[in-house]
């Protein structure tokens, strides 16, 4: 089969927008998972609502796309947190699968409350003004939303990276959900910091969902498939790790976007083939620590 460079640096922009989506969920879903134990498996819903929020502002109230990038994410942090401070707490000393029971549960109500208002057909969402059209970049026309996507993405992931892995905060958090008596005993609020944590998670995936309104029909269960994918980026990655969520989403969008082009009838399924294969090797994970 023939492929021509422009198509296929195409479908390589097309799989590098896909992997910031996953890199954004899988990143919220690794600060929870690592930080807090919680398998969240209703993060694909929140990444929907943050996506249903920002074209309920832009249609109901005219509220533009930059300033939802910003409101969508706090709201469905607030969401995060009185779920976290009603539900979650209750059960972090208890087997993982008591969260991932909760979360999917909340995922069924979450998904059904929407559904049942706007029902499943995809709702239009256009991309703000200084983001339409295209560069030409000599090879391709490059499409300036995408180009915006990956950008912010990369830029999100790396700051958080950054915060949890070399900063004071980070130490503080990671030591909590290890030792919470101790860092209490050194006048930390650790069920405060716990709380935020999770809101920020959640926030991470709503701010995916706004990224993603105009690349994707906004329909109530938009998240629904994405999220089985971001789970195994996860497992790829290792559990928990914030780094290796970032590049295992990154490369597997790659390789998917790829996959489309050389051997099209593989592309949905190759990410759960290479998890297979990774976890035939290694269990944990690329970058996950051995038990």
């Amino acid at each position: 089969m023939t492929v021509s460079l422009p198509g296929l640096l195409s479908q390589l922009l097309l799989g590098l927008v896909n992997g910031s989506f996953y890199a954004m969920l899988s990143l919220g879903l690794a600060v929870i998972f690592g930080l807090l134990g919680v398998i969240n498996f209703a993060h694909g819903a929140l990444f929907m609502m943050g996506a249903l929020f920002a074209w309920m502002g832009a249609t109901y109230w005219n509220i533009d796309y930059w300033v939802m990038l910003i409101v969508a994410p706090l709201l469905v942090g607030l969401f995060g947190i009185v779920l976290e401070r009603l539900l979650l707490r209750h059960i972090y000393r208890l087997d993982p699968l008591y969260g991932l029971l909760l979360t999917l549960g909340l995922t069924l109500l979450i998904e059904g409350v929407f559904r049942s208002i706007y029902g499943v057909s995809g709702l239009g969402y256009d991309p703000p003004e200084l983001l339409d059209g295209a560069t030409n970049v000599g090879f391709m026309m490059l499409p300036n939303y995408r180009a915006w996507v990956v950008l912010i993405s990369l830029t999100i992931c790396l700051a958080t990276w950054f915060l949890i892995e070399k900063t004071r905060l980070g130490a503080y958090l990671r030591a909590g959900t290890e030792n919470p008596r101790l860092v209490e005993a050194f006048g930390v609020n650790v069920p405060l910091m716990v709380m935020l944590t999770y809101g920020f998670g959640v926030a991470l995936a709503a701010f995916a969902g706004v990224l993603a309104a105009p690349v994707i029909q906004v329909t109530p269960l938009m998240g629904q498939n994405l999220i089985i994918v971001v789970f195994a980026v996860v497992v790829i990655g290792g559990m928990g790790s914030i780094m290796g969520s970032i590049l295992t989403g990154l490369g597997l969008g790659v390789i998917e976007g790829l996959t489309k082009v050389f051997y099209p009838e593989a592309s949905s399924t190759v990410v759960f083939l290479i998890m297979a294969l990774v976890l035939l090797v290694r269990p944990a994970g690329l970058f996950g620590k051995e038990a």
